[in-house]
C-alpha cells in the first residue's frame, strides 16, 4: 500500500468528495483564466493545444463540476467555497 492509499483509507467518503470537487473547481477555474488570456492575446507564453481543445477540456471539467454539484444537494454535502487566487 502506498501513501495515498493509507490517507485515503484514513478519511470518509465524503472527506474525499469535498476535496475532489475542490481541487476540480481550483484546476477549472485556473483554465478558465487562462482561456480568456489567450482569448484576449494577453498570455505570457503560447499553449502547444488549440484553443478549441482547451475550451473542450473546461467544458467536460464544468459538466462534471454540475454533476457534483447536484450530487453534493442530494448526498447533503456542503460544499466549501473555493478561493480564487
Amino acid at each position: 500500500m502506498n501513501n495515498i492509499d493509507e490517507i485515503l483509507m484514513n478519511e470518509t467518503w465524503k472527506d474525499r468528495f469535498i476535496q475532489e470537487y475542490a481541487y476540480v473547481k481550483t484546476k477549472y477555474e485556473r483554465l478558465h483564466r487562462m482561456i480568456v488570456k489567450y482569448e484576449a492575446d494577453a498570455l505570457d507564453f503560447k499553449p502547444n493545444c488549440s484553443l478549441e481543445l482547451l475550451k473542450r477540456q473546461a467544458a467536460a471539467m464544468g459538466t462534471y463540476l454540475y454533476i457534483l454539484e447536484i450530487r453534493s444537494e442530494i448526498e447533503g454535502i456542503e460544499l466549501p467555497e473555493v478561493k480564487h487566487e
